[in-house]
């Protein structure tokens, strides 16, 4: 045992002071080190010693370490917690196509983008582990949205690994907002979709991006629950998994596929939700997404377009850079190419005008600057 808040390999999150607890490292720990592109990550999950009846805590140490140091940190397991535990995330995600990034392919990307790949290893393998958690620790946050414990401790698990990569960058993240200032900025978005991360929907998300001089230039959408992940860089296409993406072919309203949020967002956040109703009802189907991944159905092509009336940043970043690299166009509802704008619209580029026009008398309504979902 350790007594809590204790350094072992790295910085352990926020563990109670004075409370003594056991380190788990996850089963089959080659499976769980993150070692191709520099920097390395190992993952344990954090439980109040036996005696004691306080709820676990998941926290990931990054560290600038090897495999063989990290097998060497002292721990116990705890049989009579164990099975308590969510499966190890080398177990979840196995075949998954994203357990594992191949160095030669680290070597041959976008640097920046083997980065944040790498990032969303390690925070995969933390949001996983406290997926369906019966004891996950869940607040409301002053918009009265979710947040928990695996929110925080996934932001700083990726804030940590860049600090050390990229010193010099800023970084803006959901959960604690800005640090640092400069060309490069890294925005981050622990989890998107802990509404559905609190109820066991397994549509949730990492999602990281590099803005450099104004420009979104990397993206990656990471979705372990889906066995999917999304990225792309300026020139290098984007990809899922290991497949390249385009957008589809339609161009005619009647005959393509839309997603969107739902009607209770449009009716709270924009003037009217008429527009969106009789969209609906003049494209051959439509379906309630939401979140990353009905934009990343866009970039695949198995939509047509999606529509967001109320977003932030840290939602969008990624998803315009993949969507564009797919081929396809991205703005928010005035029009305007921008992640930062409150809203969203992604397309195939055929339909991009068409809808635009069909929502424009959707105009947005005051204060609706603060994300719904």
């Amino acid at each position: 045992m350790v007594p809590g808040g204790a350094v072992v390999g790295g910085s352990v999150g926020a563990v109670v002071p004075g409370v003594p607890v056991v380190l788990l490292v996850l089963d089959e720990l080659d499976d769980v080190v993150v070692e191709p592109c520099g920097l390395r990550f190992f993952v344990v999950v954090v439980v109040p010693a036996p005696d004691f009846d306080d709820p676990p805590l998941s926290h990931a140490l990054a560290v600038t370490t090897s495999a063989a140091h990290a097998s060497s940190v002292q721990t116990r397991r705890n049989p009579g917690r164990a099975t308590d535990i969510p499966p190890a995330w080398s177990t979840a995600t196995r075949g998954s196509g994203h357990s594992r990034i191949d160095p030669g392919y680290c070597a041959a990307i976008d640097a920046d983008l083997a980065l944040a790949l790498e990032l969303a290893d390690a925070a995969d393998a933390l949001t996983v582990s406290r997926f369906r958690a019966n004891d996950l620790q869940v607040s409301r946050k002053p918009d009265t949205t979710h947040v928990t414990e695996a929110d925080h401790a996934a932001e700083e698990l990726i804030r940590s690994g860049l600090q050390r990569a990229r010193p010099d960058d800023a970084i803006l993240g959901e959960e604690f907002g800005t640090e640092g200032t400069g060309h490069r900025r890294w925005i981050v978005d622990p989890i998107d979709g802990t509404a559905n991360y609190v109820r066991g929907v397994p549509i949730w998300a990492t999602l990281i991006a590099l803005e450099e001089d104004g420009e979104l230039r990397v993206g990656v959408v990471s979705a372990p629950a889906l066995h999917t992940r999304w990225y792309a860089a300026r020139g290098e296409g984007a990809w899922s998994n290991d497949r390249r993406l385009a957008v589809s072919g339609v161009a005619d309203l009647a005959d393509a596929q839309l997603c969107y949020s739902d009607i209770a967002s449009w009716t709270n956040w924009r003037t009217s939700a008429q527009p969106m109703i009789d969209l609906l009802h003049h494209v051959w189907r439509a379906r309630g997404v939401g979140d990353f991944l009905q934009h990343m159905l866009v970039a695949e092509g198995a939509a047509d377009a999606a529509v967001e009336p109320i977003v932030n940043l840290w939602d969008l970043a990624p998803l315009l850079v993949i969507v564009e690299e797919a081929g396809g166009r991205f703005t928010n509802l005035e029009g305007e190419r921008t992640a930062d704008g409150g809203s969203a619209v992604s397309s195939n580029g055929l339909l991009h005008d068409d809808v635009l026009e069909a929502l424009a008398a959707a105009g947005p309504a005051s204060g609706d600057d603060e994300d719904a979902a």
